[in-house]
């Protein structure tokens, strides 16, 4: 029998603003999903409606854009800032790549920052208007729900308050914006949107699709669909945090498949929270049980790593 029916939703305004027992509440309740499903929703987490919206409205407008005008912000060797065009992202072991295009937002910094010697720079399209503003401020908030939820997790797992806050400070993190668009004629059978997979990094914070295709695999085998408000917040781990608490929290397999209604687009936007570079993917003391299962690695060459595992560095 299934410990939960669902993906259980949680209100973050609980752990912010709760006392001490709502607190308690929400940290046991946000371990547990995670080990149970690698998936909670987020509800109440404080980034607004209106930018939400205007980030979608944006976004749409981008990616009907002409391929040549998008093409003209093509993302470098790594995919890591600026447009990826369709078909170049493929799953880890897959060799069908996955139906979609994708633009990447990092994190911002000045010139003389030391961030730029990590760091490339942001790239930024000329059309449409506001589009670099609005996706920086989303950016800023997707950041710190974040790290509100990387802090709610660290007593369950007997680490310091501000450990994954540490570590996620100048992080390498990613702002996602996807367009899945209508299956084209002649595409491959066995090609869906995004094939079954796990994400690289500490945490991924999606913003809800407004088109249902994402799906998790249980821990029983089964593929459950993930649904929920649009106004909500969809969190799953990645590998990164798997590997730091020794599988304890597994990262979830999920996928997204191809629409089996009306053959239109679909948009969404994770959040990809990642260490700063030098961070040491270690295993927690709290998890070791019988011994680690993973050596030590930065979060760098983890990430270098995937990257090119996934078709997206050389």
């Amino acid at each position: 029998m299934r410990k939960y029916d669902a993906v259980p939703e949680l209100s973050l305004i609980d752990f912010v603003e709760g006392d001490a027992s709502a607190r308690a509440a929400f940290q046991e309740a946000l371990f547990e999903g995670f080990k149970y499903f690698g998936f909670i929703i987020l509800k109440d987490h404080g980034v607004s409606r209106d930018l939400l919206q205007q980030a979608y409205d944006l976004s749409a407008a981008y990616f009907a854009l002409p391929d040549a005008e998008k093409n003209k912000s093509a993302a470098g060797v790594d995919g890591q800032r600026g447009y990826t065009p369709f078909g170049t992202e493929h799953a880890k072991d897959s060799e069908h790549p996955d139906l979609k295009e994708f633009w990447h937002v990092g994190r911002e910094f000045d010139a003389d920052s030391p961030l730029a010697k990590i760091y490339p720079p942001n790239v930024w399209p000329d059309a449409p208007a506001g589009f670099r503003e609005a996706f920086l401020t989303l950016y800023d908030s997707l950041e710190e729900a974040g790290m509100v939820m990387l802090e709610a997790l660290s007593p369950s797992l007997d680490v310091a308050p501000d450990y994954f806050r540490r570590m996620a400070t100048d992080g390498n993190s990613i702002l996602r914006l996807l367009h899945y668009p209508p299956i084209p004629d002649g595409a491959n059978p066995n090609a869906v949107r995004a094939a079954a997979h796990e994400d690289i990094n500490l945490i991924t914070i999606l913003v809800a699709a407004n088109g249902s295709g994402l799906e998790l695999l249980t821990r029983e085998g089964e593929w459950l669909p993930v649904e929920t408000d649009p106004d909500n917040l969809i969190v799953d781990a990645g590998d990164m945090l798997a590997r730091a608490t020794n599988d304890v929290i597994p990262a979830t397999t999920h996928r997204v498949v191809n629409p089996k209604g009306p053959n239109v687009s679909r948009y969404s936007m994770p959040f990809f929270m990642h260490p700063h570079p030098e961070a040491v993917l270690t295993c927690l003391k709290s998890c070791e049980g019988d011994g680690a299962k993973y050596p030590d690695i930065t979060a760098d060459a983890f990430l270098k790593q995937r990257l090119k595992e996934i078709g997206l560095a050389n």
